[in-house]
């Protein structure tokens, strides 16, 4: 797997993740990270646009169709039953770069992103997972109540994005306990 287009933290979180949507998991997280890229501020718009179209078109053929030139292509093929999970986070990026809807869509996207991985994993969406992943896509917390074992990820990646100024043994512990128990 391809776990260098990751950050530590981000790896960390997939460790925890169950073997069968670690590829997923390690797709989604290296994907948004590649988009987020081709839309970073200081580039054309246009530019943006035909780079964002590029995945959009990529994402929309068939796994056994696309270049293999591209190994995150390669390791997308893992959301192959949830491929319009992936299209509607280029959709998010797209509307975040042209601004219209001040980033209402990348949330949604990611929170409908997060809700595939959960089927993925064998868990139904529920009213509690669904507001739970919304939250966090909207940069609120995670709330306490426990996610599904394929989104444990998502624990500890919200752990790490809200550890201010903790000393880095108690972050650590902390990350370790939430790994291991979900909360």
């Amino acid at each position: 797997m391809t776990a260098e287009w990751l950050t530590p933290p981000e790896r960390l979180a997939v460790a925890y993740a169950p073997r069968g949507v670690r590829a997923a998991w390690t797709g989604l997280l290296a994907l948004d990270r590649r988009l987020a890229d081709a839309a970073r501020a200081g580039r054309e718009p246009i530019m943006i646009q035909l780079r964002l179209a590029w995945w959009r078109d990529r994402l929309a053929e068939p796994v056994a169709a696309r270049p293999r030139g591209e190994p995150l292509l390669a390791l997308l093929a893992a959301w192959d039953s949830q491929t319009p999970a992936l299209t509607a986070l280029v959709d998010g990026w797209e509307a975040q770069v042209v601004g219209e809807d001040g980033g209402a869509a990348l949330a949604r996207a990611r929170a409908v992103a997060l809700l595939a991985l959960a089927a993925m994993g064998g868990s139904a969406e529920t009213p509690a997972l669904s507001a739970a992943v919304t939250d966090w896509a909207e940069g609120r917390a995670l709330p306490s109540s426990a996610l599904p074992r394929a989104l444990r990820p998502l624990v500890l990646i919200d752990h790490f994005t809200r550890a201010n100024d903790a000393p880095a043994w108690r972050v650590m512990l902390s990350a370790l306990r939430k790994g291991w128990l979900g909360a």
